[in-house]
């Protein structure tokens, strides 16, 4: 069966292919603070990367579905995807905002870091290890920590995704439209 190309599944497709490798981007970002730059992620911090492995599979399933012309199935997973990444984008601004004090955050935020190999070398595993809070911000750029840009680019990427939705559900109709 041939499934003609229209705008909308253009548009639908660009939208879903920008938010692949910009949600991509993000979450190689994160892991490369981690393992490049010694950035030790706390609890929120790794809370906060579930949306990208639920949401970026979700988003290349989206595509895939568009390219098959199975539009109400895209918009379907695209519409998850953008539900997902706004969870994203809550979590980053809960966590921005206990770091500027706004609220209190997590109780019991106290660090990502693995725990010693054993009993023997407990000593010294307690004496490198940094325990890391989830109420001070490593790090800032233009004054936003890592939480506050997650959270920029989750709500970037939940409008991508909500877009991606709208234009395929649009392809669909088209399609519908013109084979009538």
């Amino acid at each position: 069966m041939h499934t003609r190309v229209t705008d909308a599944d253009t548009a639908a497709r660009l939208a879903t292919g920008l938010l692949l490798i910009g949600g991509t981007a993000v979450i190689a970002a994160a892991w490369g603070f981690q393992l490049v730059g010694g950035y030790v992620p706390c609890k929120l911090c790794l809370e906060q990367r579930i949306p990208y492995y639920i949401g970026l599979p979700a988003a290349l399933a989206g595509l895939v579905f568009l390219t098959r012309g199975r539009s109400g199935l895209a918009a379907g997973a695209l519409l998850a995807v953008a539900a997902v990444f706004a969870y994203g984008a809550g979590l980053g601004g809960y966590q921005a905002g206990a770091e500027w004090g706004f609220w209190a955050g997590p109780s019991d935020c106290g660090g990502g870091a693995e725990g010693p190999a054993s009993a023997a070398n407990m000593l010294s595993a307690l004496q490198s290890t940094r325990v890391v809070s989830c109420t001070e911000a490593s790090w800032r750029l233009f004054g936003l920590s890592f939480a506050g840009w997650n959270a920029v680019a989750s709500a970037g990427l939940a409008v991508l995704a909500l877009s991606a939705a709208v234009f395929g559900r649009r392809a669909g109709r088209d399609l519908r439209t013109q084979s009538t």
